[in-house]
């Protein structure tokens, strides 16, 4: 990871969306949706720099009509305000992953620090098919070879969950209380039946439904964008290798993962 630039994670081809914070909060909303992206940073013109970033689930939905960015930003973020978290491409892949890990963010801006210019945005995703790939003619850690229980990965105690009959508004709110981007939604019998992640809020955008959040996760869920083929798993004795293999080529979050032995682990 030292000897690999950001710059060489960056796709050849790719879309970026920028926002000026000057623009209103729904039009920001919608231009999410249009473009198929869940993250933009925020240009403000008065400082001639980035500012922030804006996700699908940053914003306070049921204020998608009155606010500007700016003016959203100072109402509902002065306690949770922080500068900007990015990185110059000529850093090491190395200090991008010690970046997102510190300052526990799900995706860094890849900003030249000459022309101000934003490239690109770095996810664990893609930084991990990067790995993955790269690797794949390496001598792997011998760690790659151990599993989860003997590793010690993974989030055993207070997982936070959501019912079939949970309204979308609480699931928000969950997301933004805990810092996390995707909900088990766990029937009577404490199965994991589908999961309801970040992503899928932009259906409420899609589906134009966003000033009803008192539908519950199992209707909203009936509005997916993207086929669903069901809630992938992993158990304890997986080595962390198959487990790595098996998120890339799924193309999903580690997040995202559940373990068989027990429903509400991950």
């Amino acid at each position: 990871m030292r000897s690999h630039k950001c710059y060489d994670i960056v796709p050849t081809s790719s879309k970026l969306v920028v926002f000026d914070t000057t623009l209103q909060v729904k039009k920001a909303f919608f231009a999410l949706v249009a473009n198929g992206v869940r993250a933009a940073p925020l240009w403000e013109s008065k400082k001639q720099s980035f500012v922030g970033m804006l996700t699908i689930t940053a914003v306070q939905i049921y204020e998608l009509e009155e606010h500007k960015i700016e003016t959203w930003r100072e109402l509902y973020l002065q306690e949770t305000f922080k500068p900007l978290v990015n990185i110059s491409p000529d850093a090491s892949l190395f200090d991008a992953v010690y970046s997102l890990i510190k300052n526990k963010i799900h995706r860094l801006p890849v900003i030249d620090p000459i022309s101000g210019n934003a490239l690109y945005i770095l996810t664990h995703k893609r930084i991990l098919k990067f790995l993955q790939l790269f690797m794949s003619d390496m001598p792997k850690p011998a760690f790659m070879k151990q599993n989860l229980d003997e590793l010690g990965i993974g989030t055993y105690h207070n997982i936070a969950f959501i019912h079939p009959d949970t309204p979308i508004i609480k699931a928000l709110n969950i997301f933004v209380e805990r810092r996390i981007s995707a909900l088990p939604v766990v029937d009577e019998s404490g199965k994991v039946v589908d999961i309801y992640s970040k992503f899928d809020v932009i259906n409420l955008a899609a589906e134009k439904t966003y000033n009803n959040l008192d539908i519950t996760v199992t209707q909203a869920l009936q509005h997916r964008s993207q086929y669903f083929e069901g809630v992938v798993k992993c158990n304890k004795l997986e080595t962390l290798e198959t487990i790595v293999d098996r998120i890339v080529r799924a193309e999903l979050k580690p997040v995202t993962y559940w373990l068989q032995e027990t429903e509400l682990e991950y």
